[in-house]
């Protein structure tokens, strides 16, 4: 099952990115694209086979690991400086690219790295599962370094959710509002992420289930907003073709 939803939600990020190739090249939404293509950088690297692959590339000892953190601060700051100016929230973009965000960020960052340097990373292992079983010792500088690690991605969609209750009350289009929706639902996943030390063993699973449906939220999203942008885009210029045929 896990396998599942890890391989199916690498294919719809995938897809997404491929589909934002074509804009891309000619210019618009590179942000999108970038987005899109980090977010499906991190799940790559989220996934047993290829981790071990590029991590055995690095040298074995699990910088794969630290890559993928820093991927995801990359995609989520992005991600909030888009949905912030798209949706028009300057007190959302002044909490990310203010004091308080860059702090957030510098804090979350160090710590990262300073944990990881003090735990004994030696074995490529995805999600650092066997490098928790080395002991006492090293599985509670897991724990810590992965809380680190979702610190500032909370961070980030928790500063844009009140922007996203605003939109699902504004009279903006279906498509819009539904994509307001599917990234509040992953900013609440994102935001129970920080729980994970609290959950039993029995229930590992949901780790899992959280952290995929968070990023499946999230690719959705703004899968929906692009959708509803070339909607609005064609629009007029299907109203101004319209206005050039003569009536009979």
């Amino acid at each position: 099952m896990i396998g599942v939803l890890q391989w199916g939600t690498l294919a719809v990020c995938g897809i997404a990115t491929l589909l934002r190739v074509p804009s891309a090249l000619r210019g618009e939404n590179r942000s999108l694209f970038s987005i899109l293509a980090l977010l499906t950088l991190a799940i790559l690297l989220s996934i047993d086979a290829p981790y071990v692959a590029v991590d055995q590339a690095l040298g074995g000892v699990n910088v794969a690991n630290l890559v993928l953190r820093f991927v995801i601060f990359a995609a989520v700051f992005f991600l909030g400086l888009r949905m912030a100016r798209g949706f028009g929230a300057d007190d959302s973009l002044r909490l990310i690219t203010g004091p308080v965000g860059i702090a957030a960020a510098a804090a979350a960052s160090a710590a990262v790295v300073v944990v990881f340097l003090m735990t004994d990373t030696a074995g490529s292992s995805a999600g650092l599962v066997a490098v928790a079983a080395k002991g006492a010792r090293n599985a509670a500088l897991v724990e810590y370094y992965g809380a680190a690690g979702r610190l500032y991605p909370a961070f980030i969609m928790l500063a844009l959710f009140p922007a996203m209750v605003r939109t699902l009350r504004s009279g903006l289009s279906v498509l819009v509002r539904c994509g307001a929706a599917l990234l509040a639902v992953g900013t609440v996943a994102m935001s129970l992420s920080l729980l994970f030390p609290v959950i039993p063993p029995p229930l590992g699973f949901l780790r899992y289930v959280i952290n995929y449906m968070a990023v499946l939220c999230v690719v959705l999203g703004l899968v929906l907003f692009w959708l509803a942008k070339a909607l609005a885009q064609r629009a007029p210029k299907k109203q101004a073709s319209l206005s050039g045929v003569p009536r009979r």
